[in-house]
């Protein structure tokens, strides 16, 4: 069924992108309750449970934006290509994230190799004691002595296993706060400034700031 609307206002393109900046920085405040027997992922979780409910929502929102007639005019087709850039990058994002995570899942569940050589130093010893340069407190090598009991890992394993878990949150904020802060200064653009002076496709400078960032990386990546 063709729906029939007006160009979307400057003001109305602008809350669409700030609505999806703050719909993905929702994703880093998420919280979801952790077992203590894989308290190893509760840095990860809550992105990770929430993370596909806003690439549904934002998805839902594009898909009426897409509304017939299609965006057509320079404020509303700079407004899809930062949307669409985000949700892109967002989606991405999640997918290296959960494949993180299918990985922790997998070295925590079997027999672990021993640590690499380079990273042995890292790991708390079985006997109480810091390796040289960690730096554990007694109260902390006793929290990470009871929370790997609890999930059936040495410590070693454990801290391993957490440190890969921190790095992946780590990966997922760094991306949804690149994603979020490119769609506020997009937001701002349009805004302030894209009226009919907007040029779309006029050099790299009027393109959306998300969009710019990703042809730097694939030209980076090459």
């Amino acid at each position: 069924m063709t729906t029939n609307r007006t160009p979307l206002s400057r003001a109305e393109l602008a809350d669409l992108l700030t609505g999806a900046a703050h719909s993905i920085s929702s994703v880093l405040t998420a919280e979801y309750p952790t077992p203590a027997t894989r308290s190893y992922l509760h840095p990860v979780l809550g992105a990770l449970s929430a993370g596909p409910t806003v690439v549904g929502e934002l998805t839902e929102r594009l898909e009426g934006f897409l509304d017939e007639p299609i965006p057509d005019t320079p404020a509303e087709l700079f407004t899809l290509a930062s949307y669409a850039a985000a949700l892109g990058w967002l989606t991405e994002s999640l997918a290296e994230l959960t494949d993180a995570v299918d990985r922790i899942c997998t070295q925590a569940g079997i027999p672990a190799a021993p640590p690499d050589a380079a990273l042995a130093p890292l790991f708390p010893q079985e006997d109480g004691t810091a390796g040289a340069g960690f730096g554990f407190s007694v109260l902390e090598l006793a929290a990470i002595r009871a929370a790997a009991e609890t999930a059936g890992l040495s410590s070693s394993d454990y801290v391993e296993v957490l440190s890969q878990s921190l790095l992946a949150a780590a990966r997922i904020t760094d991306a949804c706060m690149e994603i979020a802060s490119g769609l506020a200064e997009d937001a701002a653009y349009v805004l302030g400034e894209a009226g009919g002076h907007l040029r779309i496709g006029e050099g790299p400078d009027s393109l959306p700031t998300l969009v710019r960032t990703l042809l730097t990386r694939m030209e980076a990546a090459r």
